[in-house]
């Protein structure tokens, strides 16, 4: 299980989520054992299918330890370092998906010439190096100015490294999905009163503009792959003209809303991927 730390407003039903996927293995026969982070990090992991939300850096070392000797992990250890934001950053641009212009950036360096070169005013900050654990983790400035004192802030708090996104004006949408199954789900966030640190104002109230339903899956299903991530969730920004950019990628999110719709096809994903490995 992930640790409270890690779901920020979330413990209830990252728990949720994760019990209702056991107990739809266990009543395909799969034995489960669950773990917390801690216990997790303390044992000696004998089960051939580790299944994780996990979120510390320790837990990640192991799991991916674990995956390199052989046992299958979901979601790959590997997966879960590739949504950290400079990383997750770095991957998505690299291949292509839809993403906002963005710098990445040392939090002790000026970086307001370069803001101004790219064209920045208002834009997001975010910690480079690791998942968000506080609302501070995540800043959103005006000019670069304001950029410039925020990445001082990050320094100040231990943070090295930081991604600077350029804010994108249009319909935020939150997204849910299970690799290589039909399942995906998506909805407004603001409209759903569904919000984790309360960032989702900024955008505002969805205006209803008209975009493909089928390319969003798309390019969440390629996120997906090119992350490493079976289980996934997001938020993207549709522009006034209906164009799609993808500004968040997490590894197994909490599924609040469609949490029961989506137990059932993690599950069977759990399954297929034991069956190709077995």
């Amino acid at each position: 299980m992930r640790a409270g730390a890690y779901s920020p407003n979330h413990i209830g039903n990252d728990a949720a989520i994760f019990n209702a996927t056991a107990e739809h293995l266990r009543k395909r026969g799969y034995i489960v054992n669950i773990y917390n982070e801690d216990r997790f990090n303390s044992s000696d992991i004998t089960e051939p299918v580790i299944l994780n939300m996990c979120r510390e850096r320790a837990s990640i070392n192991k799991l991916q330890e674990l995956e390199n000797a052989g046992k299958l992990v979901i979601n790959s250890g590997f997966g879960i370092e590739n949504c950290t934001r400079e990383r997750m950053t770095r991957i998505l641009l690299g291949s292509g998906i839809p993403y906002p212009d963005s710098l990445i950036v040392n939090t002790d360096e000026a970086v307001i010439p370069a803001l101004q070169k790219a064209g920045f005013q208002s834009c997001w900050i975010k910690r480079g190096d690791f998942h968000a654990m506080h609302k501070e983790d995540v800043s959103y400035v005006r000019h670069p100015e304001e950029a410039q004192e925020v990445l001082q802030e990050y320094f100040y708090r231990g943070i090295k490294r930081a991604v600077i996104n350029k804010h994108l004006v249009g319909d935020l949408v939150k997204f849910y999905g299970v690799h290589g199954s039909p399942f995906f789900y998506w909805f407004y966030p603001l409209d759903l009163g569904h919000s984790k640190y309360g960032y989702e104002v900024i955008n505002g109230k969805a205006q209803g503009i008209e975009f493909d339903k089928e390319r969003l899956k798309h390019i969440c299903q390629m996120a997906a792959e090119e992350l490493n991530v079976l289980i996934y969730g997001g938020d993207c920004i549709v522009s006034p003209t209906g164009e799609i950019r993808i500004i968040d990628f997490n590894d197994w999110p909490s599924f609040a809303p469609c949490r029961n719709e989506a137990a059932p096809y993690i599950a069977k994903c759990v399954i297929s991927e034991i069956k190709k490995k077995f």
